[in-house]
């Protein structure tokens, strides 16, 4: 699968194509190929750097994450919050109709982190719950605030 890889103020990350759409966006380096990796993982390699300095606030890359009905469903309302602004697991919960664990187990399994902010949900009295990127919380909080989000 091609991929092209970036640091970042996160750590390093790897982004995933298949079939002309982004699949994944993974912590750390892959191991070396040959095979290029096209205009598209360029492009959200841009879109990543340009997020990460400040001046991009909304992804326009074509996304395919792998995933059942449901987690596409609520990566989809995820996918739907701005930057800069935040939505709690309650709330989305009850937009989706569904419990906010089921919801928080679907954010936790996103294979499109930062693309798809899960990252801007967050616990019903503001905690930050989780996250599945490669500090954890610390990750969390580092992407919130690169967003300018002021966390209690």
């Amino acid at each position: 699968m091609p991929f092209i890889s970036l640091n970042t103020e996160v750590g390093p990350l790897t982004i995933f194509a298949d079939d002309e759409a982004i699949v994944a966006v993974d912590w750390g380096w892959p191991p070396e190929t040959d095979e290029p990796p096209g205009p598209l993982l360029e492009r959200a390699r841009d879109q990543l750097e340009a997020y990460f300095a400040g001046t991009l606030t909304a992804f326009d890359l074509p996304l395919a994450p792998h995933g059942t009905a449901f987690q596409r469903k609520v990566w989809a309302s995820i996918a739907g919050i701005p930057f800069g602004k935040v939505r709690t697991y309650g709330d989305l919960a009850r937009e989706l109709e569904t419990g906010p664990r089921a919801l928080g187990t679907a954010c936790g399994r996103n294979p499109i982190p930062i693309i798809i902010p899960c990252h801007r949900v967050l616990g019903t009295n503001g905690s930050l719950g989780g996250y599945s990127g490669m500090d954890g919380i610390d990750t969390k909080r580092a992407l919130l605030k690169l967003e300018g989000v002021s966390l209690p």
